[in-house]
C-alpha cells in the first residue's frame, strides 16, 4: 500500500472480468509496490470480488458486464474523487506485469513534462497474435498521424496518467476503444505522450478483443478526427519524447 500523501500518491486501476485465475498473483505482487488498488469487477461470474476482498483493495463492481472503458471510467472518477496523483490504468488479466510498474514511476519522476507514460510492446512483440500486431500498428499509425506525435502502441491499456491531465479528460467510451479516446483527447490539450517498453504475457491467455467488432468500434470513433490535426503546443519541437535513460520491461531500468 502507498504512504504517499496528497498529490504523489499513486493509484493503480485494474478492470476485470472473470479473472479469479490469475487475479491472486497480480495482487501478491502489487503489495509490494507504493501503489493504492481499485479492482473493477466488470460482472464476473466467478470469484473475481472475493479474490480482490483478501487483498483489502478498493474494490468496484457493475452489476453487469458493461465494458472495459465503462470500468476505467468508474475507476478513473474514484481515483480523482480520493486526490491520487498518479493513476496507473492495467489490465487484470495478467498480460501485464506488476513488475514494469517500478519503471513506469521511476520515467514520471525523471520526466516531470509527460503527461502520459505508455506501454510499448511493439519492440518486442514476442507471442502477440499477427492479425493483433498489424491492426495495432494500423491503428498506432493513424491515431499518431492525428496526435501530431509518435506512440507506437497505442492500444496498450498499460499506461500512467497523471491525473491533472485525466480531470480535464471527458471520456464516454464503454468498450476497447477507451484506449483511442484517452489519447486522442489528451493530445487535444497539448499532453505529452512518452513510451517505455514492457513485457506482455500472451501464453495461455485468450483476447477478449473481438477483432471484427471491435475494429468496427474504432473506426466509427476516431472518423471524426480523420480530417482533425491536434498541433503542438511548441511549434517545430516534436510532441513525442525519446527518455534520456534506457528503460527494460520487467521492471529494471538502465543508464
Amino acid at each position: 500500500m502507498s504512504n504517499r500523501n496528497s498529490v504523489n500518491k499513486i493509484c493503480v486501476v485494474i478492470p476485470c472480468y472473470n479473472v479469479a485465475y490469475v487475479l491472486d498473483d497480480i495482487l501478491t505482487q502489487l503489495k509490494c509496490e507504493p501503489v493504492d488498488v481499485v479492482v473493477i469487477d466488470d460482472g464476473s461470474t466467478d470469484t473475481t470480488s472475493e479474490t480482490a476482498f483478501k487483498y483489502k483493495v478498493k474494490v468496484i463492481r457493475n452489476n453487469r458486464n458493461l465494458g472495459k472503458g465503462a470500468s476505467l471510467r468508474r475507476g478513473f472518477d474514484y481515483a480523482l474523487s480520493q486526490g491520487y496523483g498518479t493513476v496507473i490504468a492495467m489490465d487484470g488479466d495478467g498480460q501485464h506485469l506488476p513488475l514494469d510498474i517500478v519503471n513506469f514511476l521511476k520515467v514520471e519522476s525523471l520526466s516531470p513534462e509527460a503527461d502520459i507514460i505508455v506501454g510499448n510492446r511493439m519492440r518486442h512483440p514476442t507471442g502477440m497474435p499477427r492479425i493483433r500486431r498489424l491492426t495495432n500498428i494500423i491503428m498506432s499509425g493513424l491515431i499518431s498521424r492525428i496526435c501530431g506525435q509518435s506512440i507506437p502502441d497505442t492500444q496498450n491499456g498499460f499506461r500512467l496518467i497523471r491525473a491533472r491531465l485525466l480531470g480535464k479528460l471527458k471520456l464516454t467510451s464503454n468498450k476497447f476503444e477507451i484506449e483511442t479516446e484517452v489519447i486522442i483527447k489528451a493530445a487535444a490539450f497539448g499532453a505529452r505522450v512518452i513510451s517505455i517498453p514492457i513485457a506482455s504475457v500472451y501464453k495461455n491467455h485468450s483476447s477478449r478483443i473481438n477483432p471484427f467488432l471491435d475494429a468496427f468500434r474504432f473506426i466509427r470513433f476516431i472518423l471524426p478526427y480523420i480530417s482533425f490535426s491536434v498541433k503542438s503546443p511548441n511549434p517545430g519541437a516534436p510532441l513525442y519524447l525519446s527518455p534520456p535513460f534506457t528503460v527494460q520491461a520487467g521492471g529494471r531500468l538502465g543508464n
